[in-house]
């Protein structure tokens, strides 16, 4: 019946779906409380409390768990990789619980997926990981060589309004050069070169534009100041930098639509910081652009915020030069999840494998 089971674990809940011929049929977030998050001392060990949460799910929405012919989940901090749709394997699951990149919810994807699968007799799968790293040796310089740019990204959402795109137009990804923004509480900007992602800033914890708690790139020698002042310690430096930067530094609250509607009543200081934002995006989707040679099919804006019509306005006006300028708002991760599967099922992807 090619039915496949869809997982996508967040900090402070689980989402679940089932799509039945690429079509969501059921899908249910559960809520977790953060007295219950931390009841756990990491990540990891949170594995039977979201997996009672998913058999509680199958079993309330009677569907059955030998019926399924895939599970697959949202990707964590693997190693990079090129993107694609991933069988998890062994390797996988070693790199998930040691977090080789990084500490994230998203680990438990592909650890959930597997339980789940093993259990139904089929096959578990990720789907582009926020590590797809297709960088071109160029981008990957950063001016020194003991650091190097990292590609961490929205992979899963920029792949997946690409394809739209691309079917929209009547044409294939891998024959567009498209600039993707993908604006929400983390920014990435990505150049996507032939159906590969060349260059792209890193949205967790690096370069590009500031975000609703993040600050993005900072002026180096200021940053190392701060640093070696004596008065913050690393995790207060860390937070500083993820969590309480951007926005929320600058306004108190990373809401962007309590943002919006400041700037509507005409708070000033909203309105210079909401658009400041818009300004840097803009500013990195035009850096993208010389890597082409100007060659651009298209930019996309998508995300959270891109359902802002003021903030994608300021946009805009600032890259309607590289028209045409295209809008999916939000991010579709089921649907992109089951996508991929399906896109192997059907045999127009090779599964890869994780080494």
């Amino acid at each position: 019946m090619n039915e496949i089971l869809v997982i996508n674990p967040g900090s402070t809940s689980t989402k679940l779906a089932l799509f039945r011929y690429e079509k969501e049929v059921i899908s249910k977030t559960i809520a977790h409380q953060m007295k219950e998050i931390k009841q756990f001392k990491n990540i990891i060990s949170q594995r039977e409390f979201r997996l009672k949460y998913i058999f509680d799910f199958l079993e309330d929405e009677n569907i059955d768990i030998k019926g399924l012919n895939a599970v697959v989940a949202r990707g964590g901090l693997l190693k990079p990789i090129p993107g694609g749709t991933y069988e998890v394997n062994d390797r996988m699951i070693k790199d998930l619980k040691v977090g080789i990149q990084g500490k994230h919810a998203s680990n438990l994807g592909g650890i959930l997926a597997r339980t789940v699968a093993e259990k139904a007799g089929c096959n578990a799968y990720i789907v582009d990981p926020v590590v797809v790293d297709e960088m071109e040796d160029m981008a990957r310089i950063s001016g020194h060589p003991q650091i190097k740019r990292r590609s961490i990204l929205h992979a899963l959402n920029q792949k997946a309004v690409a394809r739209k795109y691309a079917s929209d137009i009547g044409k294939k990804y891998e024959e567009l050069n498209l600039i993707i923004a993908h604006l929400g509480g983390g920014i990435s900007v990505g150049l996507h070169k032939k159906g590969k992602i060349v260059d792209v800033n890193n949205a967790l914890s690096g370069d590009g534009p500031f975000t609703p708690n993040r600050c993005g790139g900072l002026p180096s020698i200021d940053l190392i100041e701060l640093c070696f002042s004596e008065v913050y310690s690393y995790e207060n430096i860390k937070k500083m930098l993820i969590g309480n930067g951007g926005v929320m530094a600058y306004l108190g609250t990373n809401d962007m639509i309590e943002i919006e509607n400041r700037v509507n009543n005409g708070d000033q200081k909203a309105t210079l910081i909401y658009f400041a934002m818009a300004y840097q995006v803009a500013r990195e989707i035009g850096s993208l652009a010389p890597v082409v040679n100007g060659d651009i099919d298209g930019v996309i804006l998508t995300g959270g915020i891109a359902y802002s019509d003021i903030f994608v306005k300021k946009i805009k006006e600032r890259v309607s030069y590289l028209d045409p300028v295209i809008v999916y708002p939000g991010q579709k991760e089921m649907g992109a999840l089951a996508a991929g599967v399906y896109r192997v099922i059907k045999g127009q992807e090779k599964v890869k494998e994780y080494k």
